[in-house]
Order: C-alpha cells, then structure tokens, then sequence
C-alpha cells in the first residue's frame, strides 16, 4: 500500500475526536476535513461521492438511543461537526451486486504521537479505524486491477463514518446511512479482528447509580448521606452479586464511580456506572433485571450494616429514598448472522478464516446491520483491540497487519464478482 501511507500518516494528523469524547467545550472535530482527504483519495480509485450530510435532529428520536446521546445533543452544533459520507464505486446496483464497507473517521480522545518508521503508524486511530480505512482503499485497487468486473458489474460502498466512539453506537452515523439502503449483499465493518471474519456483534447496556443526598461537614459527617461509602459498597456488592451468578452469562464491566475531589467533607451525591455487554436479546434482558435486582438487595443489606453506625445510620436510613437506578442506554440490537454461501465465498475462495466462536464478540456499528434480508454481515480488519493499544495510550497499527487486510479486501471482492 504504498502510495496510502502518506494518505494515512494525514489522516492520523486530524483530530477527529467527537464530542462525546472530548466534553462539553472541547475542541471540534476535523471529521469534515477527514472526509474530504478521504474522498479524494477515493475519488482517484473511480469513487464517487453519492451522500455526505450531517445527522438530522429526529434520529434522536429513535429507540436505542442512548441518553448521554441525547443529552450532549443539547449543545448547538453537536450533529452538526459530526457528518458521514457514502462513495461508491461503480454503477447505482441491485443490492445482489453490491458490497459495502462501513469504517468509522472519528476517534476516542487523547493525542498520540503520529508517525511511520517503515514498519509500524503510530498516532490515534491507528488501528480504530483510520489504518483499516487506507487499507481497504489500497485492497479495492488491488481488486480493481485483478477483476474489470469489480467496479462495473460489481458496486462497492464505502459508508466513511462519524459517531461510531463515545459511546454513540452509530445511532447518528451507521444506523441512518443503514436505514437509507447504503447497503449490500454482503456488509463489511471494518474493526480489528485479526484478519479473521467475525459474524457477531455484542451490544450493551449501561447502567447508572446515582445517590442525590445531602452533604455534610467533616466535624459532623453523620448529619448527612455519604455517597461515597454508599456507592463504595455497592460497587463491591454488585460486582459480587453480578460476577457470582451461576450458568451462561455475559461480563459485567463495574466501571466509574465518582462523588467528589475534598478531604474535609461528606459527599452526599454521587454516581456509579456499569457496562452490560450482551451477546442476544435474552441475555440482556436477563443481565439487566440482574442487576436491578441486586440493587435493590444492595440497598437492603446497606442498611443492615450500617444503620447501627452513628456515621452512617442516617445514609442507611434514607438509601433507598435517595438512590435512583436509570439506564443511559438498554435496548439496541445485536448481530448474529450466518449465510452458508457467503460463509464458503470468505472461507473457501476468499482465504479469510473465521473468527472462532468461542471467543467472544465485541460492540460496534454492525449490530444496525443485523436484520437485512437476504444479506450477511460480518466485522473484519487487520490487529487487535488489545494488543494494538485502541483506546489506549500507544496505539499502533503494523504495516504489515495493513498489508494484510488490503489483501483480503482484494481476494473478497475478486471472489464476489466471480460468485
């Protein structure tokens, strides 16, 4: 992929860190200006560009959106620095003669050094998902240059997408494009999977515990609720309660739990999240009565422990009055398809293996793509979330791991325009 490196090294030089990410007064994001480096480098293939706008405000309307979502939205200009772009190669075709690769331009926040050694691209979404986006670029050429039919007889849509990080779900990038018919026989997301095709997404939920109390003095801390041993124990007993349960499950994530920064006070508001990644419907309906069932035996056995405690006995009195359990975000779908034909065009023609299915799947944007008739979807790319450092200090994609997937990339839409 030799003329995409530049190409990528500039992408990775935008920061494309959404809102969600970066907060309330952070900087906007260059995702328009992504988009149009990344068009242009399409356009050079034979890409046109057949869609590019910004998400309108009823999307938010939707089910499954989650409420973090809907609450940043508040904020003037929140939609309207986050657009997404369709191009296609080729002719307008019937979705039977379609492919499509969705790839998300925004990042998680947090700069990181850009650069190539030869080896190795460093810099923020290295891996998730600017590199896996150049790649496939460089994979359609390669398909192209091997098969006249890919590109005439065979239509390629690239969805380049925001919202996918911080906790949007696509709910404004993927899942409108997905609604509008931006899609084909075969949808490939583009997240790393270690070269290996993966016919599963997870979703998740997210659940928060928030204490409203009143604060207190630290000469007198038992005249008001303290949040903080309230939710400190509930933290414990629900990652007890939760981690202990007997049978098939999925993992419960205990994550953030804040009340406040001082020494010489009582906090008495406070919240406590937890992430319910789940692999179907059932279990997630299951996973979240769990825990809104553990809550409520928290609560009570709070109250048993402490209410004998001068510090502590007017929290234990009051928990279940001040403590409120609501859901940011409960609900969305899940994928897991199989399609026996397309199944044997990655494995057999393509040489793509399959992700192994005992390993676990992960949450992204494929899970709008779940329920197209006639279609299969997968998730593929090059690295791992892990081992590449996404979303963490140090992300790095090989070249050689790029390399790989533009190979792929070629021999999936070679084997297409063949079937």
């Amino acid at each position: 992929m030799g003329e995409e490196r530049e190409l990528l090294v500039e992408l990775l030089r935008l920061p494309t860190a959404g809102p969600l990410e970066t907060g309330p007064g952070g900087p906007l994001p260059g995702l328009s200006e992504a988009l149009d480096v990344f068009a242009r480098a399409a356009g050079r293939l034979g890409f046109d560009e057949v869609h590019r706008g910004v998400p309108v405000a009823t999307e938010l309307d939707r089910d499954g959106v989650p409420l973090t979502v809907r609450e940043a939205a508040r904020a003037p200009g929140f939609l309207g620095c986050q657009p997404s772009s369709v191009l296609r190669l080729g002719p307008e075709l019937p979705r039977a003669a379609t492919v499509m690769f969705n790839v998300h331009l925004d990042t998680v926040a947090g700069a990181e050094p850009v650069g190539f050694d030869g080896h190795r691209f460093t810099g923020r979404g290295a891996i998730d998902a600017k590199g896996p986006a150049v790649a496939l670029l460089a994979g359609v050429r390669a398909a192209v240059a091997a098969e006249p039919r890919v590109g005439r007889e065979v239509a390629v849509l690239v969805q380049a997408v925001s919202g996918e990080e911080g906790g949007a779900m696509g709910v404004f990038g993927t899942r409108p494009l997905v609604a509008a018919g931006y899609v084909g026989a075969l949808n490939v997301f583009c997240e790393p999977t270690g070269l290996r095709y993966l016919p599963r997404a997870t979703a998740a939920a997210t659940a928060r515990l928030r204490v409203r109390g009143e604060d207190a003095i630290d000469d007198c801390p038992g005249e008001g609720h303290n949040a903080t041993v309230l939710l400190g124990y509930l933290a414990q007993y629900l990652a007890r309660e939760l981690g202990s349960r007997s049978g098939p499950r999925d993992p419960v994530c205990v994550a953030g739990v804040g009340t406040g920064p001082l020494h010489n006070r009582v906090y008495g508001s406070g919240e406590l999240l937890l992430n319910l990644p789940y692999r179907d419907a059932g279990s997630g309906r299951r996973t979240q009565a769990a825990v809104e069932a553990a809550v409520r035996s928290g609560l009570v056995a709070f109250e048993r422990e402490f209410g004998e405690l001068p510090e502590f006995a007017r929290t234990a009195a009051d928990c279940a009055r001040i403590t409120r359990l609501d859901w940011l975000k409960r609900d969305l779908p899940v994928l897991d398809n199989r399609h026996p034909e397309f199944e044997e065009l990655l494995e057999q023609q393509a040489g793509i293996p399959r992700f192994p299915d005992a390993e676990p799947a992960f949450t992204c944007d494929a899970i709008w793509a779940a329920d197209l008739p006639g279609a299969f979807t997968v998730v593929l790319g090059p690295g791992e979330l892990g081992a590449n450092r996404a979303h963490a200090v140090g992300e790095f994609a090989e070249l050689a791991q790029l390399d790989g997937f533009a190979s792929m990339v070629a021999r999936l839409l070679v084997a297409f325009a063949h079937r």
